[in-house]
């Protein structure tokens, strides 16, 4: 029976509940996941397929993903048993930068710091029992979209340690629209800013594998 092509659908989830067409790229999990490097920055055409396959990847590894089998029944990467076990056992934080075309330096610094303040707010589970300090839950409680330079330079690092102290296991880091500012950066006129900002808020020292993806 001939499925249907989701013209321009990015959720792996919504692909495979709906079952329209897809070419398996599940081996890449493998690939990606044996090569062990800390870094992995994936370039390729625009509509290639790259925030689908980030997609896929978080629903992998996820442990908001966990006993969702289904999604990856019947798929390469579902063929081997340790792989099996790996679906849905890593906390990952996942941010897409591809909204954040402001035109000056100081609405995106914001709208960056919005993206980095809700991701927190998704895991404010942490402040509750001991895994946190007092100390660092004071710091947790101060991202937000107005919180000053230097909680913005370690926000993600300080988030990767947390769930790492609360989960017992290293944390993924998947950006996706990463160069999205850049460009807009660069055709606006604050280029000089924003590579500072982002060299010191969005590439601080990870605890496990990032993936970044630009155009």
């Amino acid at each position: 029976m001939a499925r249907n092509i989701g013209i321009g659908i990015q959720s792996f989830q919504k692909i495979r509940e709906n079952h329209y067409f897809y070419i398996d790229k599940t081996s890449f999990i493998q690939e990606w996941w044996e090569g062990g490097d800390d870094v992995t920055l994936i370039t390729r055409p625009r509509r290639f397929g790259k925030t689908l396959t980030m997609d896929m990847l978080e629903q992998f590894f996820s442990l908001k993903y966990v006993n969702r089998n289904g999604l990856f029944e019947g798929l390469s990467i579902w063929r081997e048993e340790k792989y099996r076990e790996l679906q849905g056992t890593y906390p990952v934080i996942c941010l897409s930068f591809a909204g954040v075309k402001d035109t000056n330096f100081f609405d995106m610094r914001k709208t960056i710091c919005q993206l980095i303040a809700d991701e927190y707010a998704r895991n404010t589970f942490l402040l509750e029992g001991e895994s946190l300090t007092e100390q660092q839950k004071d710091t947790f409680r101060r991202k937000r979209v107005e919180m000053e330079d230097v909680d913005a330079v370690l926000s993600l690092n300080q988030l990767s340690e947390y769930l790492y102290r609360y989960y017992g296991r290293k944390v993924i880091i998947l950006l996706d629209e990463y160069d999205t500012p850049m460009q807009e950066a660069y055709v606006n006129g604050f280029w000089g800013e924003m590579t500072v900002f982002s060299e010191n808020c969005l590439i601080p020292p990870l605890r496990r594998i990032p993936i970044w993806k630009e155009l």
